[in-house]
């Protein structure tokens, strides 16, 4: 679900808003989201410009990503966690995306975690069943339905501007 925001729907949101500019919008978002997560660790001037630019860019693109998860999924559940679990993630924007999907598709993220041989704990995130493997297709179809959302939003915008 994080990896479909940071691939797709960000991408997607900033080339629609930079849209004059060409595909700046889109190269834009990526590379902060790359260059964020690559120095994620790194201290000194890069590591700390590139996380707090990356948090700016990515803060709308977030919540209209969870919001497209609410509406593809259960809106209730996820509406639930995105305002109540959220904030107890690392990451703020990547919890809002992750309470979001998780509560709209019915399940429970976070708990312990196997990180490269080490146990990491992560948050409760959702509500509902632990996942398992149908989870997947689950997760993929809602992600669809969210592009599909996306889609149909742009081709009204498109309309729109037609008509007036």
């Amino acid at each position: 679900m994080a990896a479909s925001h940071r691939q797709m729907f960000g991408v997607l949101l900033w080339f629609l808003l930079l849209a004059p500019l060409g595909p700046v919008g889109a190269v834009l978002f990526r590379s902060a989201s790359i260059l964020a997560r690559r120095w994620v660790n790194a201290r000194g001037l890069f590591g700390d410009f590139s996380q707090r630019a990356f948090h700016l860019i990515n803060w709308l693109p977030a919540r209209l990503t969870a919001l497209t998860y609410a509406i593809a999924g259960n809106f209730e559940d996820a509406t639930y966690s995105w305002r109540t679990q959220a904030d107890s993630w690392p990451d703020p924007e990547e919890g809002v995306v992750l309470a979001a999907g998780a509560g709209a598709m019915g399940i429970r993220l976070g708990q312990g975690v196997n990180v490269g041989g080490e146990a990491v704990w992560r948050p409760e995130l959702g509500t509902g069943q632990a996942p398992d493997a149908d989870c997947i297709s689950s997760a993929v179809s809602m992600i669809w339905r969210g592009l599909v959302i996306w889609l149909v939003a742009g081709l009204l915008v498109v309309i729109a501007g037609w008509v007036a």
